[in-house]
């Protein structure tokens, strides 16, 4: 019946893992068919075959699925049936299910008894209760873009490149009920963060290596199973909330030129830096970076928020606290470049010598220009 040793010794290893993952499902509570579910997975052949049903939503959780998919498509691939959950509307998930012919559910899905393996879910937004987790013999895993237990939260990335990090990765966790992001470990990978690297770009980056760990981890779940480890609390972070607007606004005598420019890289792609000049809000685009200035009038000492017209690379560059960033174009009432602006709107206040006429040549936080309206008032008392 068998060729050699090996094999045979592959076999009585499979069917050990077997015994002890059964064992194993009691804490579960789960029935005899669970049990059988798991010995089909494992003694069918030294490559466990998954059915599987994958839970999310947007274009880093596609990256995760259309692997799943390829494994699914080929003799030699590690899943069997593979199902998606997604949320309503058209997001990525749905339309790539829909592309391939995978059978959908809408959330929460109804009928999963006895029908799936294991779970996964990425990027998917919404917490899964024990009820669900308890009918699926080997959980259900989690693909998270950070070195958990560092910024668990749904935008690890952004904060990454938020807060300056030098090194990144994937997770790949068993979901624990309750709380997000808290499971144990079955395997991780880092990531160098590349200089100047944009939150777009990491998270492509960060989905890719997620899928391709996803697929190694259930190639070897079993082990993985058994030799996970706990989250310790040293570095541990909640503080990966969404991104919001309210990030966005440049506080100029608070953050610095780095500060700004991770944060611009951060979210800047989907959400404008924002400034406030002469009461109005205003959308700062093109970021060019640190900029050097040398202020034609040396009577005037800048201060956070003084504007400079850079003529010879045709950009706003504005003072914040440790330097100057510049910018090449802005979003009033519609996109301008930075001459545009500053020929059709600061330079005749630039020109002026009164500290109101002055404030109107400057860009200011959201607390700032409160006090510049407070000025402007006593001035025409």
């Amino acid at each position: 019946m068998w060729t050699n040793a090996k094999t045979i010794r592959a076999y009585v290893e499979t069917l050990k893992r077997c015994q002890r993952c059964c064992m194993g499902t009691l804490w579960r509570g789960d029935t005899d068919r669970g049990k059988r579910q798991l010995c089909r997975v494992l003694s069918s052949t030294s490559k466990p075959k998954w059915r599987l049903l994958f839970f999310g939503t947007d274009h880093f959780a596609v990256e995760s699925l259309k692997l799943l998919t390829s494994c699914r498509s080929t003799s030699e691939g590690i899943v069997e049936t593979l199902e998606v959950v997604t949320l309503a509307g058209d997001v990525p998930v749905k339309r790539f299910a829909q592309e391939n012919h995978l059978p959908l559910h809408s959330w929460p899905p109804d009928d999963v008894n006895g029908r799936f393996d294991v779970g996964v879910v990425v990027s998917f937004g919404c917490l899964l209760p024990e009820r669900l987790i308890r009918k699926f013999p080997y959980g259900i895993l989690n693909v998270h873009p950070s070195l958990l237990p560092r910024w668990r939260g749904p935008a690890p990335v952004f904060h990454t490149i938020l807060h300056g990090d030098s090194v990144t990765g994937v997770s790949i966790i068993q979901i624990r009920p309750h709380r997000f992001d808290v499971g144990p470990i079955l395997n991780q990978q880092l990531y160098q963060v590349p200089e100047n690297c944009t939150a777009d770009e990491l998270g492509g980056t960060l989905a890719t290596m997620g899928a391709h760990l996803l697929i190694k981890t259930l190639m070897s779940l079993s082990e993985r199973m058994e030799n996970q480890r706990e989250q310790g609390q040293t570095g541990a972070t909640f503080a990966a909330p969404k991104i919001k607007t309210s990030m966005s606004w440049i506080v100029w005598e608070e953050q610095t030129c780095d500060q700004i420019d991770r944060l611009y890289r951060a979210v800047g792609s989907r959400i404008p830096l924002r400034t406030m000049w002469m009461g109005r809000t205003i959308k700062l685009l093109d970021f060019t970076g640190k900029c050097h200035v040398s202020l034609s009038d040396q009577r005037r000492n800048p201060i956070p928020g003084s504007v400079s017209f850079q003529k010879d690379s045709n950009t706003l560059a504005v003072c914040c606290k440790d330097g100057w960033v510049g910018f090449r174009s802005v979003l009033l009432k519609k996109r301008l470049t930075a001459a545009d602006f500053y020929n059709g709107y600061l330079h005749r206040t630039q020109q002026k010598n009164t500290l109101c006429q002055m404030a109107e040549g400057q860009f200011f936080s959201k607390k700032g220009e409160i006090e510049v309206h407070q000025m402007r008032k006593n001035s025409k008392l």
